[in-house]
């Protein structure tokens, strides 16, 4: 997201709802998470109170609409350590490379869109591709940023992105319609913050490239070439081209003198 006008959005936020730019607030989220973890070990059901359910929200229980974004997505202690710590990563890298009031944003555009995707096509009932949103943003922002996969292998964090994304891709092509729906509304805040600039990368890259398809198509191919003038026996055929003692090659106006 560039441009004057997007400058102009950032700044009136920053004015008018200073409180977005509030730093550490998805830490607080890892920890909830913890919290939240902690809670349904000793009462299981609690998370059911939790979820981001429409038809419960729509009876009253609007605390749904936040309380889905601590429900981590585990039984097991050490995966919740793995996923929480990663978590904790990715809010900091991000808050650091972008500032917490964009930071906030994105992460608030994720939930409204998760909230659009449950009610009104039946999905994302979970912080799943919300929290996965974090990740492709970093991944966008830092490509070759190595981390180790399972503790053991070293991969750039753009190789991860573009297996989940080829994934994606394949489930987006088999999914029916509102699911299709479901699964854009869910990653609202990634498209909206990285797809014109990826588009725009992708035509500056194209152009770049046939620029530089046609500069070699058209690019005369020589034998000789003057060392000083740059003549060739393309562009000056009456000349004549020696080998200089140096090794470089002139035409016969400009050959060092012996």
């Amino acid at each position: 997201m560039t441009g004057p006008g997007v400058e102009k959005f950032w700044r009136f936020l920053e004015v008018r709802v200073s409180w977005l730019g509030t730093p550490g607030i998805l830490k607080a989220v890892v920890l909830f998470n913890a919290l939240t973890f902690m809670l349904v070990q000793v009462e299981p059901s609690y998370a059911g109170m939790l979820m981001l359910d429409p038809a419960k929200i729509m009876q009253g229980e609007v605390w749904r609409l936040v309380t889905y974004i601590f429900i981590p997505h585990t039984d097991s202690w050490f995966w919740l350590f793995f996923l929480l710590m990663f978590m904790w990563f990715l809010a900091s890298a991000l808050e650091e490379s972008w500032g917490a009031l964009k930071l906030n944003v994105f992460y608030l555009a994720g939930m409204i869109g998760c909230t659009v995707a449950a009610f009104f096509f039946g999905g994302a009932s979970s912080n799943t591709f919300l929290n996965l949103s974090l990740f492709f943003a970093f991944a966008t922002i830092s490509p070759n940023y190595e981390i180790f996969l399972f503790f053991i292998l070293r991969v750039r964090v753009k190789y991860i992105a573009w297996v989940l994304a080829g994934l994606f891709a394949l489930q987006f092509v088999v999914l029916p319609a509102p699911a299709k729906m479901a699964m854009a509304a869910s990653l609202a805040n990634y498209l909206v913050f990285f797809l014109p600039g990826l588009i725009k990368g992708w035509r500056t890259r194209r152009t770049d490239g046939l620029r530089l398809a046609k500069f070699r198509s058209t690019e005369e191919v020589t034998m000789h070439r003057c060392g000083t003038c740059g003549r060739t026996e393309a562009s000056h055929p009456e000349l004549d081209f020696r080998v200089s003692a140096d090794g470089e090659e002139y035409c016969t106006e400009h050959l060092p003198a012996k």
